[in-house]
Parts: C-alpha cells; structure tokens; sequence
C-alpha cells in the first residue's frame, strides 16, 4: 500500500491539528489526492493563524482544510468532527511538563479521557485507521504528563480488538522522542537567548535526549499508518545528543553566548527511554523503525502456575543514552534540517506553529 494512493479521495482528521505536527502533515499531504483534510482544536485564535498561512501558502488546496473548533474532552465535538471521517491522526495532547506536574488532573482529561473519547467516536462512526502520538516520557514514566500518556497507551492497546471486530477500525500508536523546535522544546529558547545575549539555560549538561524534526514525526506516522495491526505500537529509531553538546551546537549557528546551569525541573529524566526492555520481547525490527506488538496474554493468570515463560524482559532499553550519540558536528547537521532554524537564520516569519 502505498501511503498517498492510500488517503487518496479519503477525510483525514487531525486532532491538536493546529500544532506543529499537524502543519507538518498539512505540508505533506496538500498536494497530494487527499480529499479534505479536517483540523480539530479548541483554539481559535491559531486555526486563524493556519488558515490565513494556508491562503497565502497553498491558494490551490487551502480547498481540502476545513476547520472544526472543539475540544477531546467533549465527546460531543469529537463524534461532529469524525463524521464521514476515513483516518485520525490524534495529536490533541497536554505535552509541557512543568504544566501537567502543576495541574495533573488537566493532563487527565485530555491525555486520558480525551484519547478514550476518540477511540469511542471512532468506532462509532466506523473510521478505518487511528495513529494515536504518544511520547518517550510514558515509557518508564516519572511525571504526570508521561504517566497520563502511558495510560492513553494503554487504553489503546485494551481496546484495540474490540474495535476492529466492532467497526473494522484499527488503533496504533506511536512512540517519539523530542522533536526539535517543537512547543515547549529548547531549541527556540536557546535561539531566543543567545539573539538577546543572555545566558543559555541548561537543566544537566550531561544529560541526553533524542533529536527528531517533523518531517520524521510525520514519516513515523505514516509508516504506523500503512503496517499496523490492531493495537500495534510503532518507534524509530533515532539519534541523541547531550543537552550540553545541543546547546554547543546551536551556539555554533546563531553564535556565542554564556552558559548557566539551573538545574532539572519538576519531573526531568537524566535520559530519554523510547522501549522499555520488557517492551523489546514483543519488539520487531523492521529497519528504520521498531514495532511492538500488543500483549495478548489472556488475564487468567491461573494457568501460568502451571505453564510460564522464564524469559522476563528484553537485554537492555532503547534509551538516548544508548542511541547512535551525535557530537557538536552532528548536532549542527540534525538542526539545519529543520524549517525553524532556517527562518530564525534568514529572518523569516515561522511557517509551522512551534
């Protein structure tokens, strides 16, 4: 199956579609044979924003964009957008740390029941594939924005058979790290700092997280889209950087600046892990990407006392600090590629919402 005959004539929904991620899809699939392309968000003010870009951007196919104001956790609004609706790529998604550490029970509602809210529309409405984006920080989680998404991943996994024996629709997930100049991510503050001549902010210089742009988050999700089995969880490999060797590497670009170490905040890992090693037992290679298959262990434990399996987890997690290790160099190379530090280098006014 190829990925563009696939969505050819078809409704995609994006839910969040006002983020990064989903201008990014926009950039990808506009031009393509795609029939409409449906952005969900409760914002307002940014689908303004993307609707006017897309004027000036895409004239031609601003057409296929139509925009639907609603929020995840209003069940009501959710089954309005997916009406008709062939795929949803669930991006809607409370994703700043510090923001759900303070208000927890906010990252529930839209990273819990927000994500049971979709799967319940769409199977309502009988849409054919969901990609559902989740984040390194539900693998072995320690804040409550990684916690509420590893419970969203779990409600995916849970319902998955159901609601392909119900409706025929197929639920998958995504797993990704940082992705670079996304909201919330350092990269923009670093530039931000350094054209101020203020000091650059670092939480642990040795600390390590994975570098990804969007057009590999997208890419990610279109390879979900085209292989997955019900409840199937998808990973790329990625590459990874020190936060020390990050901010050397931007400082390379946009020029000097001093350093100031601050110290981790709420809820900050030491490193990012995308597989746990439990996880790496139902884990294929497939090349460029891992896919790990949902457990189907039956929840009738008696019979393990009889008949078990002594293998318990995987070798080692997939983390950043085992990852192919970009240098200072590497870094350079890996943020160039994104249309952020172009427009930041050039001066330009930014086409993707960060």
């Amino acid at each position: 199956m190829q990925i563009t005959e696939a969505f050819k004539g078809k409704t995609l929904v994006i839910t969040g579609g006002t983020g990064s991620f989903g201008s990014t899809v926009l950039k990808h699939f506009l031009k393509t044979d795609i029939g409409e392309i449906r952005i969900f968000s409760r914002d307002e003010k940014k689908q303004d924003w993307m609707r006017h870009t897309l004027q000036a951007t895409y004239p031609d196919c601003v057409n296929k964009v139509k925009f639907f104001i609603g929020d995840v956790r209003n069940i009501n609004s959710v089954k309005d957008v997916l009406y008709g609706a062939n795929y949803i790529f669930h991006a809607a998604a409370l994703k700043e740390v510090p923001s759900c550490e303070f208000f927890p029970m906010e990252a529930v509602r839209t990273n819990i029941i927000g994500t049971d809210n979709v799967i319940t529309a769409a199977v309502e409405n009988k849409v054919e594939r969901v990609v559902f984006l989740s984040t390194d920080k539900a693998a072995y989680p320690i804040n409550s924005m990684g916690m509420t998404k590893a419970v969203g991943e779990k409600i995916v996994a849970a319902r998955a058979q159901t609601a392909f024996d119900r409706s025929g629709t197929v639920l998958a997930c995504t797993r990704y790290g940082n992705v670079m100049c996304s909201r919330g991510s350092v990269i923009p503050l670093f530039i931000d700092q350094i054209k101020r001549k203020a000091p650059i902010t670092i939480t642990d210089p040795s600390m390590t997280r994975f570098l990804m742009n969007l057009d590999e988050a997208v890419n990610l999700v279109a390879f979900a889209f085209e292989h997955a089995e019900p409840g199937d969880l998808f990973i790329q490999k990625a590459d990874a950087s020190t936060i020390g060797d990050l901010a050397d590497g931007v400082m390379k670009v946009f020029g000097n600046t001093e350093k100031k170490i601050i110290g981790t905040r709420h809820g900050e890992k030491l490193y990012e892990t995308l597989m746990t090693r439990e996880e790496r037992l139902r884990a294929t290679d497939m090349g460029h990407y891992f896919r790990i298959s949902p457990d189907g262990r039956s929840l009738n434990y008696d019979k393990f006392y009889v008949e078990g399996n002594v293998l318990t987890e995987g070798d080692e997690a997939y983390t950043s600090h085992n990852t192919n290790r970009l240098d200072v160099e590497g870094v350079v190379k890996k943020i160039m590629t994104t249309d952020y530090v172009k427009e930041e280098l050039e001066g330009r006014p930014h086409t993707v919402e960060a």
